[in-house]
C-alpha cells in the first residue's frame, strides 16, 4: 500500500498536462507496424492496456523513410500512418490516459534497403558505424556508410520534424518528444565521437547543438513548448557513440532547452549502483541548468525512483522494459507487488503474444509463457 511519503504516486503538473503520478512509460520500440508503418489495433490496444502511465512517452516513430533504420517501426509522414495513430490516442484517452509520440530521425543507422532508391543514409559526417548490424528486411547487415548531409540540405530535415510534429497533431497526441539520443540523427550532430563538421554545424559544442535548436524552434512552432520535450543519453555509448566532453556539451544544451521552456527534459543515465549525485554522472548537472520538469532513465528501482523524487533530482521516473510486461505498472508498484518478468524473445518479435497478454494484478493466470 502508498503512504503519504509516497512521491512517485502524487500528481504532478507541466504546462497544461494534469498527471495522476509520476511513472511515466518510456518509449519502447516494439516493431509491431503493419504495412506501410502504419500503426494498428494491436498497437492501440497495448498502449490502451498501459493507460494508467501518469505519461506515456510513444515509441520512436519516424518522420520519413530517410530516417527509418529498423522494420516494423512506426511512422509519422503519411496519412495513413496519422490515421492508425489516432486508433492509439483514441485509445489511451478513452482509458484516461496522456500520450506524447516521440519523433524520430536514425540518421547513419540505417542501411540503405530502407532509403529511397537504395541511397546512402544521412549522417551528420561519413562516419560508418562498425558494431553490430542493421536489421533489414533480409536479415542482419552491416551498416551503410553514410553521406554527410549537405548544409542546403539541413533546412530539409528540419522541415521533416515539424511535418511530423503537426501530423502527431492531427492524430490527438498530447505533444510530442524529440528523440535527441542513443545514437540518432540529432545526437550524431550532437557528440563530436561523430560529428566532424567544420561548417556551422561542428566544432564547438554551439554549432552542435544547432540542428537540435533548430527543430526545438520549428516544433514548437506547431505544438507550442509546453506540449514538448526532448531526450538525451550523454554517455550512451550505443550506436557507436562518444563525446570528448559529455559534461560541457550536454550542460550547454540544457541550458539552451531551459531557455526555450520545453515542457521536460528526458535524460537517460544508468544508475548502476552510483548515488544519484555521483559526481561521474552527468543528469546532476542537467538537472542544475533545466529549469522545466526532469524526467530521469536508467534503471531505476521504486525506490531510487523515490529517492530522486525526495531529493529533487527529478520530478518524474521513466521505466522501460517493467512496461512491457506488466501494463498495470503504477499500481504493481504502490501495491509493491511482484512484479511478470518480460519474455525478452518476443520484444520484437511482432505478434500479439508478449506484447499485449500479460497479466494484470486482477488476473489469476498468465496469458503467454515467460510473462509470469
Amino acid at each position: 500500500m502508498t503512504t503519504s511519503s509516497d512521491l512517485l504516486f502524487s500528481s504532478f503538473s507541466f504546462g497544461p498536462l494534469s498527471l495522476p503520478n509520476r511513472v511515466v512509460m518510456a518509449p519502447l520500440t516494439r516493431c509491431r507496424a503493419g504495412e506501410g508503418n502504419v500503426p494498428t489495433e494491436l498497437i492501440a490496444r497495448y498502449y490502451e492496456q498501459r493507460a494508467s502511465a501518469g505519461l506515456i512517452v510513444s515509441e520512436a516513430s519516424q518522420v520519413s523513410q530517410q530516417g527509418t533504420g529498423y522494420v516494423g517501426t512506426p511512422g509519422i509522414y503519411t496519412d495513413a500512418q496519422v490515421e492508425g495513430w489516432r486508433l492509439v490516442t483514441d485509445a489511451v484517452h478513452r482509458a484516461g490516459g496522456r500520450i506524447f509520440l516521440q519523433l524520430w530521425h536514425v540518421g547513419r543507422s540505417s542501411h540503405v534497403s530502407f532509403q529511397p532508391d537504395r541511397q546512402a543514409p544521412v549522417s551528420s559526417s561519413a562516419v560508418r558505424i562498425r558494431a553490430g548490424h542493421a536489421h533489414t528486411p533480409e536479415g542482419p547487415q552491416p551498416y551503410s556508410t553514410p553521406r554527410a548531409l549537405e548544409i542546403h540540405e539541413i533546412p530539409g530535415v528540419v522541415g521533416q520534424f515539424e511535418a511530423g510534429a503537426r501530423r502527431a497533431k492531427a492524430a490527438g497526441f498530447d505533444g510530442v518528444e524529440l528523440h535527441s539520443a542513443n545514437g540518432y540523427l540529432i545526437d550524431q550532430f550532437l557528440r563530436d565521437g561523430v560529428n566532424q563538421r567544420t561548417d556551422r554545424y561542428g566544432g564547438s559544442v554551439q554549432n552542435r547543438a544547432r540542428l537540435l535548436l533548430e527543430i526545438v524552434e520549428a516544433v514548437t512552432g506547431v505544438f507550442g513548448a509546453d506540449r514538448v520535450g526532448a531526450r538525451l543519453s550523454p554517455r550512451s555509448e550505443y550506436n557507436d557513440m562518444s563525446d570528448s566532453d559529455p559534461a560541457e556539451l550536454f550542460s550547454h544544451v540544457a541550458t539552451e532547452l531551459s531557455e526555450r521552456r520545453l515542457a521536460y527534459l528526458h535524460v537517460v543515465e544508468p544508475l548502476e549502483g552510483r548515488a544519484l549525485d555521483a559526481p561521474e554522472r552527468v543528469t546532476p548537472l542537467l538537472r542544475a541548468r533545466f529549469r522545466g520538469a526532469f524526467i530521469v532513465n536508467g534503471g531505476y528501482t521504486r525506490e531510487a525512483a523515490e529517492e530522486a523524487l525526495r531529493t529533487g533530482a527529478a520530478d518524474l521516473v521513466s521505466f522501460g522494459a517493467p512496461f512491457i510486461a506488466n501494463p498495470d505498472l503504477p499500481e504493481r508498484l504502490a501495491r509493491r507487488a511482484p512484479l511478470n518478468a518480460p519474455d525478452v524473445s518476443t520484444f520484437y518479435a511482432g505478434g500479439p503474444r508478449g506484447y499485449i497478454d500479460y497479466p494484470r494484478l486482477d488476473e489469476a493466470q498468465p496469458a503467454a509463457a515467460g510473462a509470469g
